[in-house]
């Protein structure tokens, strides 16, 4: 429910902003995602995962990340502040001297609820963490809009984002009941860190991995063509990130409290997998038949490079939450080693790769950045299968049945439906019969995730 609302909210908000804002704007604001990702996991360095990893973490642990997470965010936001010139130099755009000094501030609010979230997770306390990201998300956007209506541009996204991160921090304190001391010391943090570390870095390179594209297209391509990329990449991210985050908040204290039954553990992630390409693949394939029809309807023609790019970010979107499982399932078993070898292994490759290909176009950089980003969801397998002895074979029975419904579902629904002209009016039969469809196909063949599901929602009523 948390990543659903936050998404719809994010949804809704998104074709008000989109309609308000020009894709200079998005492109502003996009430039500078890669520095704020980076410095936020510098400022983290990996100890909330670490945290989580822990099976019984004590108060002396979370203090001291508490305390080494304030101190690594003032330090970092004052190296960036003085960087902000230079970044500008980068791109070209002297305004972002301002903007990033302002961006910057959110990882300076988030350290201090880190620890505080780290506390709520290990506790299972979702709902809780549920009220807070789905209220700092409805506060900030309408804030956000208030500001693109008055008219201030970029401005707006930008304090959007740290507006969310001050109401999410705050809420975290009010629904924490643990408090730091400044009684502290720091030998949890000398314990943790060869773990954490690697996971800081693997983050790192996770985030640069994400952004190269802005980076290399607000360089070379400017503003307005980020702002188009970013866009689809927002719209495809909604999607695949509703699917990733439902696990994402419990999938690693589950996996790790099941280390000692093993064959438990991997019936559990094999469930986990078929849960998530059950939503994954029809949503994302959903989403990239509706591309055209969704993008000029909800935001306007302005925005159709944009919706020539979804399609291809939404195949590869489509993956995405099965490689985040994967990855869970490697740090669930202290493999952060493995994690960071591969991640950084992708982010060499993947660079390489858009950098030698920009001068080909836009198209064929993020052609390569989807087939390169699928590929590696079967390496991230690879490792699975050697710590858990989950097979390819059974990886493949658990995810081609969805893979191949939902593709064969948009095929139909696009034949259907490609002779109605009225934007508005393909765009709801095609999200109609292609639900009605999926939906069918998954009764007819028996799902039981489809089961699960159902009974789980009946539950709910019931209790109610």
């Amino acid at each position: 429910m948390n990543n659903g609302v936050q998404q719809l909210l994010g949804l809704a908000f998104g074709i008000i902003l989109g309609r308000l804002l020009d894709p200079s704007d998005y492109g502003m604001t996009a430039m500078l995602a890669v520095f704020s990702v980076i410095a936020n996991e510098l400022q983290a360095s990996g100890f909330k995962t670490g945290l989580i990893n822990l099976k019984n973490p004590q108060h002396d642990d979370y203090n001291a990340v508490f305390w080494f997470n304030i101190l690594a965010g003032a330090a970092i936001y004052v190296v960036l502040f003085f960087s902000a010139p230079l970044i500008a130099a980068y791109y070209d755009q002297p305004s972002l001297t301002s903007l990033s000094r302002y961006v910057f501030l959110g990882f300076v609010f988030s350290s201090f609820g880190m620890a505080q979230s780290a506390y709520l997770t290990k506790q299972l306390q979702i709902k809780q963490i549920a009220k807070c990201g789905m209220t700092a998300t409805l506060t900030s956007s309408i804030v956000s809009v208030i500001l693109a209506a008055l008219g201030f541009g970029y401005w707006a996204l930008a304090t959007q984002y740290l507006l969310y991160i001050a109401i999410n921090t705050l809420l975290l304190w009010y629904f924490s009941p643990w408090r730091p001391t400044l009684k502290v010391t720091f030998d949890p943090i000398r314990r943790l860190f060869p773990f954490s570390v690697r996971i800081m870095i693997s983050a790192i390179l996770t985030q640069v991995n994400s952004n190269i594209m802005n980076m290399l297209l607000g360089r070379y391509y400017g503003e307005s063509n980020t702002g188009h990329y970013n866009q689809a990449y927002q719209w495809s991210s909604k999607c695949f990130l509703l699917v990733g985050n439902m696990l994402k908040q419990v999938d690693q204290t589950v996996l790790v409290g099941l280390h000692d039954e093993r064959e438990r553990q991997l019936a559990v992630l094999r469930k986990m997998v078929r849960f998530t390409a059950f939503f994954s693949f029809p949503l994302l394939f959903g989403l990239g038949l509706v591309s055209h029809e969704f993008i000029v309807v909800a935001i306007g023609e302005k925005w159709a490079f944009a919706a020539s790019l979804l399609p291809l970010l939404c195949l590869c979107g489509a993956f995405m939450p099965l490689s985040a499982l994967l990855t869970d399932a490697i740090i669930s078993h202290h493999r952060s080693d493995i994690y960071l070898w591969s991640t950084l292994a992708l982010g060499i490759l993947q660079i390489t790769l858009m950098i030698g290909l920009w001068r080909q176009g836009i198209y064929t950089m993020v052609i390569s950045y989807t087939l390169l980003n699928i590929l590696w969801v079967f390496i991230w397998h690879f490792f699975v299968q050697r710590l858990m002895s989950y097979s390819l074979v059974h990886f493949l029975k658990d995810i081609i049945p969805f893979a191949l419904a939902a593709a064969v579902v948009m095929a139909v629904t696009g034949l259907a439906t490609h002779t109605i002209s009225v934007l508005w009016l393909k765009l709801l039969c095609r999200v109609v019969l292609a639900v009605i469809l999926y939906y069918g196909v998954m009764r007819l063949a028996g799902a039981v995730i489809l089961k699960e599901c159902m009974a789980f929602i009946k539950g709910r009523k019931n209790q109610s």
